[in-house]
């Protein structure tokens, strides 16, 4: 990767996401130590002309967080700032990785209510592109968000929630970068609980018409399909009185570890290679992992460990029109000459009440299609983004896709009241970048 000097000096190293499909060149990079340091490194940064952007761990695969400007890494404001019991809170400074925050939050006996399948994007990066898991009733993790605070583009600490300034509240829980750099989050949290997880390969037609009914049986259930079978595997995670029952260490490695990352690998390099390898191989992938159940603290049943690298495009849809939505996808797959090794996961959201959140106003299903990292996946995409936007679909902010601010000012409501603040709280773009120019407009 290239370098570029600095205005102090120093030298700024490219920067690269984790799927390895975007880079920038910042002029400078700061890694403030204080809200202090960041709110002055804001402001010489809008004194020499130049644009800021946060980033965590890389984790979303769009540009989201590219800068030519004061790439702003946040890693050194981390850790947990105070736990409130009596009000079931905890606040974390912007820069901790979701990992990091669970096992604190397991530590003093609570937990987040519900949260996404991986836990190495920091809290402000997660919440800031809208990370869910799936849940019939508990929402995506920026709507466990009780009050956040940020600096603006004038260099100002702004706090907001839903009684102080909740007009910025109603828009930063999801704001993408826009409005501001967060360095602070208040999480509502509960006590520790366990859930029981049950994972159950099923077919296809079964699911699909069924799935009103797992998604009304269980608090949280989602599925992964296997493309060029009519296979599936069926996740249903639902509280319990425990104790504690996790897969056995010799299980748990053969399913967590050699299935879904070890020999997940050696198939994909081989499919990336050998395209026409990939259906059959799919076939023997989609029968090898058997039902299991186990039980443990929300976090261990949530995340899981994703090492083999790919691109991801997810859109939300009416929950209404998901299966007809993946019916369509599954049709389209079957009848073109792409070869997908990766399978398309199916999880669920209630309507949230924030302003550009995917589930905003609406009950949500997410389709998730991806691709292993090095392997064309722009046909595939492309065509699975013509079934998504017909239905209406919302893309993942820090996802593939190539809408633009006219399709969003048509699919969310708010998407006004989201630019109108922003003009208010940056009116010079000095947190804009081509991503953003692209999604909300100038």
């Amino acid at each position: 990767m290239g370098t570029a000097t600095a205005r102090n000096g120093s030298t700024a190293t490219a920067w690269r996401n984790w799927a390895g499909n975007v880079t920038a060149t910042p002029t400078r990079v700061v890694t403030p130590a204080s809200v202090g340091e960041l709110q002055e490194a804001v402001r010489r940064a809008a004194e020499d002309g130049l644009r800021v952007k946060a980033v965590g761990t890389g984790h979303s695969f769009t540009a989201a967080a590219a800068t030519d400007g004061v790439l702003v890494r946040p890693q050194a404001l981390a850790g947990i700032r105070s736990v409130d019991r009596a009000a079931g809170t905890v606040t974390v400074a912007a820069g901790t990785a979701l990992k990091d925050l669970n096992r604190a939050l397991a530590a003093e006996g609570l937990s987040l209510t519900n949260m996404g399948d991986i836990m190495e994007q920091t809290v402000s990066g997660a919440t800031s592109t809208g990370t869910h898991g799936t849940g019939r009733d508990s929402a995506s993790i920026a709507a466990q968000i009780r009050s956040m605070e940020l600096v603006t583009a004038d260099g100002e600490l702004l706090v907001c929630s839903e009684k102080e300034n909740p007009e910025v509240f109603a828009a930063a829980r999801v704001g993408i970068g826009a409005l501001g750099i967060v360095t602070a989050i208040t999480f509502a949290v509960e006590p520790l609980f366990f859930l029981t997880a049950r994972e159950e390969p099923m077919g296809f037609d079964r699911v699909t018409a069924e799935f009103e009914e797992h998604f009304a049986e269980n608090e949280h259930f989602e599925f992964y399909w296997f493309p060029h079978t009519g296979n599936c595997n069926t996740k249903r995670n639902n509280r319990s009185q425990g104790p504690a029952a996790p897969p056995g260490p010799v299980s748990g490695w053969i399913e967590d570890e050699l299935l879904s990352n070890g020999l997940f690998q050696a198939v994909n390099t081989l499919g990336r290679a050998v395209p026409a390898t990939i259906p059959s191989i799919a076939r023997v992938a989609s029968r090898a992992l058997s039902a299991r159940t186990y039980t443990d603290i929300p976090y261990k049943v949530f995340t899981s460990p994703r090492r083999v690298r790919f691109v991801e495009m997810e859109y939300a849809l009416p929950r209404e029109a998901v299966v007809e939505a993946l019916r369509e996808l599954r049709a389209m797959v079957d009848r073109s000459r792409l070869r997908i090794s990766f399978p398309v996961e199916v999880r669920t959201a209630p309507a949230d009440d924030i302003a550009l959140s995917t589930a905003s106003g609406r009950d949500t299903a997410y389709i998730a299609v991806h691709m292993y990292r090095g392997t064309p996946y722009q046909a595939y995409f492309t065509a699975a983004e013509q079934i998504f936007t017909a239905h209406g679909g919302r893309p993942h902010w820090g996802k593939v896709h190539t809408r633009d601010a006219a399709y969003f000012s048509r699919i969310y409501p708010r998407f006004g009241e989201f630019t109108a603040l922003r003009d208010r709280l940056d009116p010079d773009r000095v947190f804009g970048n081509d991503y953003l120019r692209r999604v909300l407009g100038a």
